[in-house]
């Protein structure tokens, strides 16, 4: 479990700064990716990697914490909790990855959260 933790802490601190290619180093060039945004989801680093230069550019300053890891026959799942700056407030999410490890690296992430406080906290900087 200590090891499944550090590799979370440092993963999730990837999430934040707006360095995608850092992020993409913990995944296999095959992952699959999948979130709200992407109910498809994304295969491969040549399809994750425009999505998370858009994504992490729109949202450098979000903070990723893991509220628990919880170890699986392939990985591990994470339920987490997401500070997010909005305009002038910060929106707090929570949520749950189910993530698949192959040879130390992320062969499979999928993303599960509730977007709508997300989308309308946007949508109401928007306006203001």
């Amino acid at each position: 479990m200590p090891i499944l933790t550090a590799f979370t802490d440092r993963w999730l601190s990837a999430w934040t700064g707006n360095r995608p290619q850092q992020l993409l180093e913990f995944y296999t060039n095959d992952a699959f990716y999948l979130d709200p945004a992407n109910p498809e989801g994304l295969q491969g680093k040549a399809q994750m990697l425009p999505y998370f230069t858009k994504l992490l550019a729109r949202n450098p300053d979000w903070e990723w914490k893991a509220v628990e890891v919880i170890p699986t026959a392939e990985g591990f799942t994470l339920k987490w909790q997401a500070r997010i700056p909005v305009g002038s407030s910060t929106l707090t999410l929570q949520g749950l990855d189910i993530v698949e490890l192959r040879d130390g690296r992320i062969s499979r992430n999928e993303v599960y959260f509730d977007r709508q406080p997300w989308l309308k906290a946007l949508a109401d900087d928007a306006r203001e």
